[in-house]
């Protein structure tokens, strides 16, 4: 009899083992602050996750570029340092075109178009990422995109040799054609470049001049909704295959409810960011018509280079937005 406790004491710690080794932990970095609406819809993603499988998938969040730096972030998972992460998709435009689709100037410059650009880009971004043995499970915008800057501008003419922040290939070569001095900066640095003088101006969303508290720095905001670039959550596919059919199935329908959640976030986001600005001091204006007429001439401009180097792929994708 006296055996029966330690026989219980032995079953009880048996049982707990296999649940440990049972448990999954997948580490997911992220280049954008905890409070960023990007940021908090993957915290709800993983909470979604966590309590569909009964705490058999834990996923941890790592924001504001904590874990890996914004560029690393694909590589790290592509590599299994990361079994998922969030990437901003025209980050690797030189890595191959269609990543930079959605940030081609005036191209989709509203949320339903932005979705039909997603829509025409996905099955050729599951392919190509399949190949890097990566899954896409699922894309948010970014609400649209506008020029900030310490001082008035009228036309294109007037950021001629601002030191200008730069993100992606897209942004860096709009500050080419304009004539500025495009400067790669991510944005868990923008605060601190902008404090010292490194940048003085960008084309960025009211997402991240609320993130960034450019209100500190930059007085003028210009609402051109010239793109509005998506992030993407993508996973290292054999860590994805290497859960059960019904964890496969709760991941699915997280990444699903997800991207559903993120987009209108997104809208809601550009209404009350915009909001914010304002109340911060900052002028929120629309372009001049000027201002208007060059940034829509640099996005043919962009359109038709980048449409020459994405060849057969870029067509299929401008055919399939275009129906």
């Amino acid at each position: 009899m006296k055996l029966l406790p330690s026989l219980l004491g032995a079953a009880a710690l048996f049982a707990t083992s296999l649940a440990v080794q049972a448990q999954v932990k997948w580490d997911l970095p992220a280049a954008y602050p905890a409070t960023n609406f990007h940021s908090v819809n993957l915290q709800q993603f993983a909470d979604d996750v966590d309590k569909a499988t009964g705490g058999k998938l834990k996923i941890t969040v790592h924001a504001n570029a904590s874990l890996f730096k914004a560029p690393e972030i694909k590589r790290a998972v592509q590599g299994g340092q990361a079994q998922i992460g969030e990437i901003l998709l025209t980050a690797y435009q030189n890595e191959w075109i269609i990543f930079g689709a959605d940030g081609v100037p005036f191209l989709a410059d509203s949320y339903d178009e932005a979705m039909k650009l997603w829509r025409a880009q996905k099955p050729l971004l599951e392919k190509k990422l399949g190949e890097q043995g990566l899954l896409v499970l699922y894309s948010v915008a970014w609400p649209p995109q506008g020029i900030y800057a310490k001082k008035p501008i009228n036309s294109a003419a007037d950021l001629k040799g601002i030191k200008w922040r730069a993100y992606s290939p897209a942004t860096s070569r709009i500050a080419e054609l304009v004539g500025a001095q495009p400067v790669t900066v991510q944005a868990a640095e923008f605060a601190q470049a902008l404090a010292t003088g490194v940048v003085e101006s960008t084309m960025t969303s009211g997402a991240t001049g609320v993130d960034s508290k450019l209100f500190e720095h930059l007085k003028f905001y210009y609402d051109t909704q010239a793109w509005l670039p998506k992030n993407a959550v993508i996973v290292n596919k054999a860590a994805f295959d290497a859960l059960d059919a019904a964890t496969k199935a709760a991941v699915t329908k997280a990444a699903a409810d997800a991207e559903a959640r993120g987009w209108a976030a997104s809208r809601k986001v550009n209404t009350d960011t915009l909001a914010r600005l304002k109340a911060e001091g900052m002028q929120v204006l629309p372009p001049s018509p000027q201002l208007k007429a060059d940034m829509t001439k640099i996005g043919e401009t962009m359109l038709k280079e980048w449409a020459e180097k994405a060849g057969a792929d870029g067509k299929a994708l401008l055919d399939g937005f275009r129906k």
